[in-house]
């Protein structure tokens, strides 16, 4: 942790004690939000002051509002020039990006500010657009900021106050090199926010370029342990029997999200829980933008009850009243663990994460665990016992088949009358069918089985050029470039 020279000011109790304008306490009553969460009733009254930042808190402890708030009085009043946004978020994930644009649009509204979002997989030239016609607010995804800059539609001569959301897993996810260069382009001497779930030597390396005397907060223990959260450890026989209890806690009377490690993998978990009789979907980088979109909507709204997902939703992902994340296959870092799990017992909720163990694993998992500074309850499980069905709710999936309906643009006029191409029967736009890899458009199968992200998830190396995605690159000058498909070394992302 940096030593603060200056100290900082004290936490608050209410929100009424700060400094903010009153259209946005209006708005925190009639948003149900009456008292602050530590990390806000830490971070507002030195932020609202226009102190440096860096705060430490677990996912789902408020931090988008502790940043958010402070950002939108800071602003308010002023009006962004064309191109020229006043305040920036930047974030790690497309689906970050819109939670935070959604948490913070009532406010903004209130203060009569408008915010962009320009994220990878959506079209460029509508986010160029939305820039032009002016926006005091840009939530962003690094990789697509640059490209927007690149072609003269964005530029950060103006901004007064950034945020870093999530900035340890930008760094993990090798974005470190383009934040950095992103950040050289706002206005010398602005406000800089910087939040993060754990720190590590690469947020050191952040907070000394670009940070003055920041006032530190850590809300939570380092760790990022939830103490409202229960973990298990569930020691099962073999491949077979963890497909069997997975199957049986998908099917559980109430939502759960289920973590794999590849696409492939998840691709196959679905198909197999739709056969099954369980409404699942699936969600990873080889998914397009819409399709991801799609599936949360779903989710969210209880259409499909098991969402099934490599770590692209280990952050980001705000549900609410989710109680249950299941590791099919552990993570190989604690840090991953702790983000997974972060989807539940959100803002002070409980919650249950179960982690399914083959004997080859329990080394490396117990290793895990104590590097999380965790305490799991251990059990050998069957797919039958008792203990799994009062633990998760896991209870046998009806049988029947599943079929979900998917939105279809309605085919064009030169095809009409042609009948459903593939065996498909289309009816008024849509399309009745189960919700499988191959039946899905756009959706990509990894060579090798692995989960090697689209060129929006993850830097590779330059080869040709290719649509613009929110992915790391040398730069923020640098240009958009298809990665090397050809690369020997490859791990699981999202």
């Amino acid at each position: 942790m940096p030593e603060t020279l200056t100290p900082g000011l004290p936490p608050v109790a209410a929100f009424e004690d700060l400094d903010m304008p009153e259209a946005l306490l209006k708005t925190l009553a009639a948003q149900g939000v009456t008292e602050p969460f530590p990390i806000q009733a830490a971070t507002l009254p030195n932020s609202l002051a226009g102190r440096d930042l860096l705060g430490r808190g677990r996912t789902g402890s408020g931090k988008t509002l502790a940043f958010g708030l402070a950002l939108l009085a800071r602003t308010a009043g002023r009006r962004a020039e064309p191109k020229a946004p006043l305040a920036l978020v930047l974030v790690p994930t497309r689906e970050l990006a819109q939670q935070v644009t959604d948490a913070l649009e009532p406010y903004a509204q209130a203060l009569r500010l408008r915010i962009a979002t320009v994220v990878g997989g959506m079209s460029i030239n509508r986010q160029a657009g939305a820039l032009r016609r002016g926006a005091e607010v840009l939530v962003a995804t690094p990789g697509r900021l640059a490209d927007l800059i690149e072609r003269g539609d964005a530029t950060l001569a103006q901004v007064a106050i950034t945020v870093l959301d999530e900035a340890d897993q930008m760094t993990d996810m090798g974005f470190l090199p383009q934040v950095t260069a992103l950040l050289k382009q706002v206005e010398e001497g602005g406000q800089r926010l910087l939040f993060s779930a754990t720190l590590d030597k690469n947020i050191d390396k952040l907070v000394k370029m670009f940070l003055t005397d920041p006032v530190t907060h850590s809300v939570d223990p380092s760790a990022g342990a939830v103490t409202t959260m229960e973990h298990h450890v569930f020691h099962v026989l073999d491949e077979t029997d963890k497909k069997a209890v997975a199957t049986r806690i998908a099917a559980r009377d109430g939502r759960v999200i289920m973590f794999l490690d590849t696409k492939r993998s998840v691709d196959r978990m679905v198909k197999k829980l739709l056969a099954s009789g369980v409404r699942a979907s699936g969600l990873h980088g080889g998914r397009s933008q819409p399709q991801r979109n799609r599936t949360l909507d779903w989710f969210k709204s209880g259409e499909v009850t098991a969402l099934v997902a490599t770590n692209v939703a280990a952050r980001g992902i705000h549900i609410d009243d989710l109680d249950l994340v299941v590791n099919v296959d552990p993570p190989t870092d604690h840090k991953d663990y702790l983000h997974r799990g972060g989807r539940t017992a959100r803002a002070g909720e409980s919650g249950s994460v179960v982690t399914l163990v083959l004997p080859d694993q329990k080394r490396d998992m117990a290793r895990l665990m104590s590097d999380a500074g965790i305490t799991p309850r251990t059990a050998q499980i069957r797919s039958s016992d008792e203990e799994l069905a009062r633990l998760t709710g896991a209870r046998e999936p009806s049988g029947v088949p599943v079929v979900l309906e998917v939105p279809q643009q309605p085919a064009p006029a030169s095809k009409a009358g042609t009948g459903a191409s593939g065996g498909r029967r289309r009816s008024r736009g849509r399309t009745r069918q189960t919700e499988t890899p191959t039946q899905q458009p756009g959706a990509a199968r990894s060579r090798r089985g692995g989960d090697q992200a689209t060129s929006a998830d993850r830097p590779r190396r330059a080869r040709t050029q290719a649509t613009p995605e929110d992915r790391p690159r040398r730069g923020a000058a640098a240009a958009s470039a298809s990665f090397n498909g050809g690369s020997r070394r490859r791990r699981p992302t999202t």
